[in-house]
């Protein structure tokens, strides 16, 4: 097994509106790619666990043609938005954290 971090040629967060935020997974290769994407280590109900949110507004995106999975989900706080005195990243720069370790 190998971990999502080492996987991925990228793997970043950033805003998707004040509300939401985005987290986006690359790879350099189709067979990681695929590899991932069909692992199941990404379903919602996962993620939804993970980032402590409903699995209904959690989605996941895959884009055969770029080698890339987009997950979109509120924020944690999301009725407060983006700057709030609730939300710890302004950006979303670091909501990609928690996906770092998990095993493929």
């Amino acid at each position: 097994m190998a971990k999502l971090g080492d996987l991925a040629a990228v793997l970043r967060s950033k805003n998707a509106g004040p509300f939401q935020i985005t987290i986006d997974l690359m790879f350099n290769d189709v067979a990681t790619y695929e590899r991932v994407r069909d692992s199941g280590a990404l379903a919602k109900e996962t993620l939804a666990d993970l980032y402590q949110v409903e699995v209904d507004v959690v989605r996941v995106i895959p884009f055969d043609r770029v080698r890339a999975i987009k997950i979109t989900l509120p924020r944690r706080f999301a009725s407060h938005g983006s700057g709030s005195a609730f939300d710890r990243d302004v950006y979303g720069a670091q909501q990609h954290g928690p996906l770092v370790d998990i095993e493929i």
